[in-house]
Order: structure tokens, then sequence, then C-alpha cells
């Protein structure tokens, strides 16, 4: 099952790796349009998002890639395609500063994070997001490293 977070939501999927892989400069929570199967699908807690992406397309704000298996309890006329594009709800405003972002400066939609809010509803959390190069990773991969080291040190010493 999902872990439960203290304020209320649920996580169902995170993608762990989009930190390391990118610099984050905003976030945003979106909406997203799911059938019923996969609403049941989700709060069973198997899905992943770390080999998805957003953009936007004609018709709005598309999550695109993300992986919700079929529901097994349901019979098969009412499955859904695990990897079928999915509709993000947001207001206009945001979805063209997120389409400015990505048009002319290069960005990258990323989602962070699914889950459940206090009120139930299944939520995205995007970044906007810029790829970092390889000695970034490796810095990033030092500070994780001596951060680590440093809580043993303290931990041993106090």
């Amino acid at each position: 099952m999902a872990a439960k977070k203290d304020d209320g939501r649920k996580t169902v999927a995170e993608n762990r790796k989009a930190r390391f892989e990118y610099f984050i400069t905003d976030t945003w929570e979106a909406g997203i349009m799911l059938t019923g199967t996969e609403v049941k699908s989700l709060r069973k807690g198997n899905s992943t998002i770390g080999e998805s992406y957003a953009s936007v397309e004609p018709e709005g704000l598309m999550l695109l890639n993300a992986y919700i298996p079929e529901y097994q309890l349901a019979g098969p006329f009412y499955q859904h395609s695990p990897r079928r594009p999915r509709k993000l709800l947001m207001h206009k405003r945001e979805i063209h500063k997120i389409r400015i972002a990505t048009e002319r400066q290069g960005m990258t939609l990323v989602p962070l994070e699914l889950y459940f809010n206090e009120k139930g509803m299944a939520k995205l959390k995007l970044g906007l997001a810029q790829g970092k190069k390889l000695h970034d990773k490796r810095e990033t991969e030092k500070k994780r490293d001596w951060n680590r080291e440093k809580s043993r040190i303290m931990r041993d010493k106090g």
C-alpha cells in the first residue's frame, strides 16, 4: 500500500530520479482526468511515473507514458490502456506560463509526485525542470554522500 503523509496526502507514485536528473525551478499541482478503473488501480498503489513526462498539446496539458496498471477485478470491457495519454487540469494562465517556458527557454515539464489529496482527489505535482550536466550530477552525488557521512559521524559522536 502507499504511504500516508501527515498533511493528509496519500502518495501513490514518486519520481525520485527527477531531482537527480534535473534542476527543478517551479512546481505546480494539477488535477488528472482518470477513468474509474484507473482510480481503483491507483488506490492499490502500484503505478509508476518514472519514465513519464508532460507536454502542452493543442487540446491542453497532457501526461504521457505514465503507467497505471489494469484493475484486475473489473471485467475486460471496462479496462483502460495502461500507458494512455491523460489530460491534466490546470488554469489557462498557468498552462500559458508553462508553454512559454518550454518553448522559449528549453525547459521540460516533469511529473514529481502522484498522490491523493485530503479530499480524495488524484493530483499530480509537476516541476518545470532544466537538465543537469554530468558534472552537476557528480556534485549532487558528492553532497548527498557527504551529508550521509556527516549524519553518521554526528550519530556516533553524540
